[in-house]
C-alpha cells in the first residue's frame, strides 16, 4: 500500500487520519501544535518533525490546514513540502483556500513531475468521523483516478471537477449555499423561540418538510444543549466566505446574501471575537445575558 504523509491534525484532519489507519495505510504525520497530533499517533500514525520529513517519508502527501497562507507555508516555505517532494510524488491540499494558490502549487508540480490536486471537504468532523465527506477535486485526472481507493475510504460522494483551483471552486458553490442554511437557521430558532414554540418539537416538524437540511440536522441540536465546540471552525468560515466574495468579484458576480453571511461572520469572529466557536455560534449574535431571546 502507498505511504501517506498528512500535514494538519485539526478537527477534521485527525478524524480523516484515523480512517486512513484503519483501512491498513502506514500514515506520516506533522502539526504545527505537536500535541494536537497526540490522538492520532496514539492510534498508530507516525510523527515527523518537519513538513519536509513527512514528505520523504511519504508517496502521497495531504494536506489540510487553516488559512491560504499556512497553505503557501506548508508547500514553499523553509522545510516546506517542495524541499523534500521527488518527480513522481503526489500531493492534495484539503485545505479550503484560494482556487489562484491552487493553481500556483498546481504549476510547480507541472513544472517538477509532481501530480497535484486540490480537494477540500464538506461534511465537517462528523462526516471526517465516519468516512462519509464529500470530497470535490480538481488536478490532474489520471493522479485523481489514482487516489480513489484513499478517496474512498474518508468520503461518500468523490467528483471531479477539471483542472488545478476547480475543487476549489466547487467548495466555493458549497459554502455560498452553507451560509444561507446556516443564516436560516440561525434565524429560525430565534423566531421560533420568540413564538413560545417548542423547539425540539420545531426540529422534529421542520425536518420532515421542505425546511429540512444538513445544517439544521446536525447544529441545531447541538445549539439546544448549549454546545459550541467546532465541528468547523467560524474563523475558517468567515476566511471561506471572503475568498468565495472575491472569487465571485473576479468573475462580475454580486452575491448579496453570501455578502450578508459574510458580515454576520465578521461580527461574531472579529467583534465578539468567538471565532474558535463552531459555525453554530452563529446564532449568538441574537444573545441576550448569554441566552437567546425568550
Amino acid at each position: 500500500m502507498k505511504k501517506i504523509g498528512f500535514i494538519g491534525t485539526g478537527v477534521m484532519g485527525t478524524g480523516i487520519i484515523k480512517n486512513m489507519l484503519k483501512a491498513g495505510y502506514g500514515v506520516t504525520v506533522f502539526n504545527r501544535t505537536k500535541a494536537h497530533a497526540d490522538p492520532v499517533v496514539k492510534a498508530g500514525a507516525t510523527w515527523a518533525e518537519s513538513p519536509k520529513q513527512v514528505t520523504q517519508a511519504s508517496d502521497i502527501v495531504f494536506t489540510m490546514v487553516g488559512f491560504p497562507q499556512d497553505v503557501e507555508e506548508v508547500y514553499f516555505g523553509d522545510n516546506g513540502i517542495f524541499t523534500g517532494t521527488k518527480s513522481g510524488q503526489t500531493v492534495v491540499d484539503m485545505t479550503t483556500s484560494t482556487p489562484t494558490l491552487a493553481k500556483k502549487i498546481g504549476d510547480y508540480g507541472q513544472a517538477h513531475e509532481i501530480e497535484v490536486l486540490d480537494a477540500p471537504v464538506s461534511g465537517g468532523d462528523i462526516g471526517a468521523e465516519k468516512g462519509t465527506l464529500t470530497i470535490m477535486v480538481g488536478g490532474n485526472e489520471t493522479a485523481y483516478k489514482e487516489l480513489q481507493p484513499i478517496f474512498d475510504v474518508i468520503g461518500q460522494q468523490v467528483n471531479y471537477f477539471g483542472t488545478a483551483g476547480s475543487g476549489q471552486h466547487a467548495k466555493m458553490a458549497n459554502q455560498i449555499m452553507i451560509a444561507g442554511t446556516m443564516t436560516g437557521m440561525s434565524e429560525m430558532l430565534v423566531y421560533a423561540q420568540a413564538a413560545g414554540l417548542d423547539l425540539p418539537k420545531v426540529l422534529q416538524t421542520l425536518e420532515s418538510g421542505g425546511a429540512d437540511n444538513w445544517s439544521m440536522e446536525n447544529y441545531a441540536p447541538r445549539i439546544l444543549k448549549d454546545d459550541y465546540t467546532p465541528g468547523f471552525f467560524a474563523k475558517h468560515f468567515l476566511k471561506d466566505l471572503r475568498i468565495a466574495l472575491n472569487e465571485a468579484d473576479k468573475m462580475h458576480l454580486n452575491l448579496p446574501a453570501t455578502d450578508a453571511a459574510r458580515n454576520l461572520y465578521a461580527r461574531l469572529v472579529d467583534e465578539k471575537k468567538l471565532g474558535n466557536d463552531g459555525t453554530q455560534a452563529l446564532v449568538k449574535l441574537w444573545w441576550k445575558d448569554g441566552k437567546l431571546p425568550n
